[in-house]
């Protein structure tokens, strides 16, 4: 692999990297701090999960859903109600909240599906509707969640926000069972790369060199190490961190591994021949909202825990961040391209920008600008490149 094939690769990474040691350096440091670097997960989980459902919807042919921010007030408002007037219990409230995601996008995606109506406008009028309902459930109030020891409020919260901590392993200073998890992913990682090699070279198909291939997976595996280290000088891994990874992990097999997601990549780059080749288009594009709404309704809880409140304002311009992760990430605009891997660099992106501009104290409009401008940079790059490949209109 050239330089020039390297760059175009790599593009994004490499920008990542340029851009967290500049925010690194621009905070004198202070974005390694490990309650820093923690946050960093913890305050964009939310974007990671809704990227990989955006990604679905992107897959088809470039459609967005613009609904999802509405989503997160709306499902948020009822976790909310749920909690503090009905005091159920915090696992039917996830489920059930679940279920009237999923009802969301099914509807969604009849209408997307089925009827042909333009995603744009049937999720724009999902905006409107889901946040006018959001703040009829909420009353035009902020809802706050109990913390108090022994409340339902505070079991929601412990599922979502707590550190796991593993006796006879973590200290008081130190919570060794982060680290320890590092090793083992670090571990793994080489495994799986081994075998993979191995089944290749049996079946005699051609690879990349065992240089490249596994000086990748030692410079992955060093960052691993050095985020879980710092991960440890703080609380430990935190429980938001294991759904976020649950859902990048099921979003990455069906994209890659399975005929299905396979079918979203056919769906956007050509829908006609897809359709001859007997795929059922509609209910691509229904399990794609459908999908998205589900991942929605998740992030509603994930952000209501977070925060600890919900409001008529919550979930504003959410789709705005998932929708900029997945093309920075190299998902195009077209549709038929484009990763869970990537998305989720676009994600962290994004956080490192947002993280690193909070901490030097700049102004959040500040904020929307330097976004604003890395999507721009990102859409232009990917419309070039398509362009020059032929695949542009």
């Amino acid at each position: 692999m050239n330089v020039k094939t390297f760059i175009k690769k790599y593009t994004m990474v490499i920008a990542l990297v340029v851009v967290f040691i500049f925010f690194a350096w621009w905070t004198e440091q202070r974005l390694l701090y490990p309650q820093n670097l923690s946050n960093l997960l913890i305050q964009n989980a939310y974007v990671l999960v809704l990227a990989c459902g955006m990604l679905m919807c992107i897959l088809t042919g470039g459609n967005i859903d613009l609904s999802v921010g509405s989503t997160v007030c709306f499902i948020g408002a009822i976790a909310a109600q749920m909690l503090t007037k009905h005091n159920l219990n915090p696992i039917v409230v996830i489920l059930l909240c679940l279920v009237f995601s999923c009802l969301i996008g099914m509807w969604q995606g009849f209408w997307i599906g089925y009827v042909h109506i333009p995603p744009f406008i049937c999720t724009l009028a999902g905006m409107f509707l889901f946040r006018g309902f959001g703040r009829a459930i909420l009353e035009s109030k902020t809802i706050a969640i109990p913390q108090s020891d022994g409340t339902v409020g505070k079991k929601f919260l412990d599922i979502f926000t707590s550190y796991i901590e593993v006796p006879g392993v973590d200290t008081a200073d130190k919570k060794w069972s982060a680290f320890i998890l590092g090793i083992i992913i670090a571990v793994a990682l080489i495994a799986v790369t081994v075998l993979k090699r191995v089944k290749k070279a049996k079946k005699g198909y051609k690879q990349e060199s065992a240089i490249s291939q596994f000086g990748k997976i030692l410079v992955i595996d060093a960052l691993v190490l050095a985020y879980t280290w710092k991960l440890s000088l703080y609380k430990g891994i935190p429980v938001m961190a294991i759904w976020v990874l649950a859902v990048v992990g099921i979003y990455a097999f069906i994209t890659s591994k399975t005929a299905f997601g396979r079918h979203f990549y056919a769906v956007g780059g050509n829908e006609k021949a897809t359709k001859l080749s007997g795929i059922n288009t509609k209910m691509v594009y229904f399990m794609a909202y459908t999908s998205m709404s589900v991942l929605a309704g998740l992030s509603g809880l994930l952000v209501a825990a977070r925060v600890g409140s919900v409001n008529g304002d919550t979930g504003n311009s959410f789709e705005m961040d998932a929708i900029g992760s997945c093309f920075i990430g190299g998902a195009s605009a077209y549709g038929g391209s484009g990763t869970v891997g990537g998305v989720m660099v676009g994600a962290i992106l994004l956080g490192v920008i947002n993280q690193g501009m909070s901490i030097k104290g700049l102004d959040n409009n500040w904020q929307y600008v330097v976004k604003g401008g890395v999507l721009l940079v990102a859409v232009i790059f990917d419309v070039v490149s398509n362009k020059k490949t032929g695949k542009a209109g």
